[in-house]
C-alpha cells in the first residue's frame, strides 16, 4: 500500500453540463471522477432539484495539481459566464492498495 498526494477538485453546477464535463474531463487529464446529484442554496437562489431545470451535481475529481488546475481554467473559460457553478479544491490523499 502506498499513499499519494493529489487534489480533490469539487465542482457543483447547473447538472445541464454533465454531459459536457463528462467529454471533457478525460481529454483535459482527468482520469476518472464522481458525479452526485446535489441540492442548496447559494448567490444564484434554491436548488431544490425538482426539477431538471433547477437541478445542480457536483464532481469530484482526485487528481493531480496540474490537472486540476487545467479543468479549473477550463471551467472558468467555457461555463464561468453563462452557468451558475462554483469550484474549490483540497489536498487529498488517496490509500492506494496494490492489486495482487
Amino acid at each position: 500500500m502506498s499513499d499519494q498526494n493529489q487534489r480533490l477538485l469539487t465542482i457543483v453546477c447547473e447538472s445541464m453540463l454533465e454531459s459536457f464535463l463528462q467529454e471533457e474531463l478525460p481529454r483535459l487529464g482527468a482520469s476518472g471522477y464522481t458525479v452526485t446529484d446535489a441540492r442548496g442554496a447559494g448567490r444564484h437562489g434554491r436548488r431544490g432539484g425538482a426539477w431538471a431545470k433547477e437541478s445542480n451535481i457536483k464532481v469530484d475529481i482526485v487528481c493531480d495539481a496540474e490537472v486540476a488546475q487545467r479543468v479549473v481554467d477550463h471551467i472558468n473559460r467555457e461555463y464561468k459566464q453563462h452557468y451558475a457553478l462554483v469550484m474549490y479544491s483540497t489536498d487529498a490523499t488517496m490509500h492506494c492498495v496494490s492489486a495482487r
